[in-house]
């Protein structure tokens, strides 16, 4: 194939293949990335914001339900019930039988003198009316307390609950184990580095945070205090080394206290890598496969475009050579007429010579010698040749003879197929091949175009000598003729023991100029014909064939 004639054509085919299938591959594969990450962070976003929502929920019930119990104890007991001895004690009983996170509990007067107490310290007596937290119940009827650290100087956290009689006030105050409430809200699990916390609102832990950061302390991760805000809100953040986190926050009902939930973007984002890393691959696989397709497409294009003209240009040579075939026939024709007309001349110069020298033996003019029986053996042997001579120049001119397909007659096989043989033969003899023929005598006779039906049957002949020759050289072989009767249908089959055909090639074998000959051995023509002049005369045929087990031609024509 000729590079320079080709190289703008490839790279024109190769940039078209390449970039036409890469278009739509590259924009499924940003449009399904696109889609997929926004629903991924939705997704995550959804379930971390249900998850705060739900365990805020949970914490506020925990609340509620120490609120609840002191509630209750105040509506149980009166002021002079609750103080009076050992009361207090039952009581603290009862509620550590129906919660562990009460650690005391206490009683003040309206004046926020302690004046009953159950728990490991001595606060009996102490005074707690400019508490802020004693001012703020007494207001509000309720108080919750922020964690601090109070007369016992390690963290805690009080409920409050103001009960108001006739005659005077009172307040139940419970301290909760700050260690049970962290259990509570450290309950939300998510992942190895999701973690839950609580913050006041100056920013102070409420509860320890598992990656670092003490009861009390300021959360260093935010800059300053959070401000409060409605429902949800999830947002990215950078922690002071540098971590980018996920964050999810809520306030709680009173906004005294923000739940925090926190999780390393890095972590949250483990599957969008996965699906990044498998993206990645999917159009490094894809990218490959366009480009090996590509290049195999472009290649097998050229490489067929260079073929159709190599065949374009064979075609041209093989019309030529047809024409001269053509030529050659029309020349065969003349030739056999010019051979015949001096064929007749010499027999009748031999007939002349043969009753002159009858005349003369009549007359006694020539005795019989030696010399006068070799003079009649020539004479003979002239004979058996003119009539030999006569024998080939009829059978090319019965050969050359043209007909039109339509021009059908009743066709003797028996006698016609021999006589087709006999034009074969002696090329057959000289390669060694041999021609057997099993052709049955009542034979009914067949509908078809005689001189059409002879130009099939003899290239299938030399087709199987060709065939032959190429397979065994002058070591010979067999063909064998047999002709049957199928289903009120005439079968002829030739059969040789030649190489055989490939099966890719089998399906190919009458499209015409198709040849498996040699350059210049073959036209391609010659089957493509005969299938065309079968399929003309109702018939048709076959090929059957194993390589390197011979072939078989079979010809179904009908019977006349």
């Amino acid at each position: 194939m000729s590079d320079n004639k080709y190289s703008f054509l490839r790279r024109k085919l190769l940039a078209s293949m390449l970039i036409v299938p890469a278009i739509p591959f590259l924009i499924v594969i940003i449009i399904g990335y696109y889609y997929y990450t926004g629903s991924l962070e939705s997704e995550f976003i959804s379930k971390i914001d249900r998850m705060v929502d739900d365990h805020g929920n949970l914490i506020e019930s925990f609340i509620k339900e120490r609120k609840s119990d002191l509630v209750m104890i105040s509506e149980l007991y009166s002021y002079d019930d609750i103080i009076a001895k050992g009361k207090i004690d039952f009581i603290f009983d009862s509620l550590i039988e129906k919660s562990d996170a009460f650690t005391d509990i206490g009683v003040f007067n309206e004046a926020g003198v302690h004046v009953a107490y159950h728990g490991p310290y001595e606060l009996v007596g102490k005074k707690y009316n400019e508490a802020a937290w004693f001012k703020s119940v007494m207001e509000k009827g309720f108080y919750i307390s922020d964690v601090f650290l109070g007369y016992r100087e390690i963290p805690h956290l009080v409920v409050a609950v103001l009960k108001r009689e006739p005659h005077k006030n009172w307040v139940i105050r419970a301290t909760i184990d700050s260690s049970v409430f962290s259990r509570v809200v450290e309950q939300i699990q998510f992942g190895k580095t999701g973690e839950a916390y609580i913050l006041n609102r100056e920013g102070l832990f409420q509860t320890q945070r598992r990656s670092g950061g003490g009861l009390m302390e300021p959360d260093p991760d935010f800059e300053t205090a959070p401000a409060v805000h409605e429902g949800v809100r999830v947002f990215v953040s950078e922690a002071l080394d540098g971590t980018e986190y996920f964050y999810a926050t809520s306030w709680l009902e009173n906004n005294q206290w923000m739940l925090v939930a926190r999780q390393e973007k890095a972590e949250a984002y483990r599957d969008l890598q996965r699906v990044v890393y498998l993206v990645l691959l999917i159009a490094l696989l894809g990218g490959g496969l366009i480009t090996g397709m590509a290049f195999y497409v472009t290649h097998m294009i050229v490489g067929r475009l260079d073929l159709l003209d190599s065949e374009k240009s064979e075609l041209g040579q093989q019309l030529v050579r047809a024409g001269r075939l053509a030529e050659i026939g029309e020349m065969s024709s003349g030739f056999a007429h010019e051979i015949n007309n001096p064929l007749q001349i010499i027999r009748a110069e031999q007939t002349l010579v043969e009753a002159i020298l009858g005349d003369l033996r009549e007359s006694g003019q020539l005795k019989e010698s030696e010399d006068t029986r070799q003079i009649q053996d020539s004479l003979d042997q002239i004979k058996i040749q003119i009539a030999r001579c006569a024998e080939i120049t009829q059978g090319i001119l019965k050969f050359a003879r043209k007909k039109e397909v339509s021009e059908t007659a009743e066709v003797d096989l028996p006698s016609f197929l021999p006589e087709l043989i006999g034009l074969v033969k002696r090329k057959a003899n000289v390669e060694g091949i041999t021609i057997e023929q099993q052709i049955p005598k009542d034979l009914p006779h067949l509908k078809a175009d005689p001189a059409q039906l002879q130009q099939v049957i003899v290239n299938l002949l030399n087709n199987a000598i060709d065939a032959i020759v190429e397979k065994h050289g002058a070591r010979g072989g067999n063909i064998n003729i047999e002709v049957g009767r199928e289903d009120g249908s005439i079968c002829i089959e030739v059969r040789d023991d030649g190489p055989g055909i490939r099966k890719e090639n089998l399906e190919k074998i009458f499209t015409p100029f198709f040849t498996t000959k040699p350059v210049g051995k073959g036209t391609g023509l010659g089957l493509s014909i005969c299938y065309g002049i079968i399929t003309k005369m109702d018939g048709n045929m076959e090929v059957f064939s194993e390589e390197g087990q011979g072939t078989r031609f079979r010809i179904h024509l009908p019977v006349a």
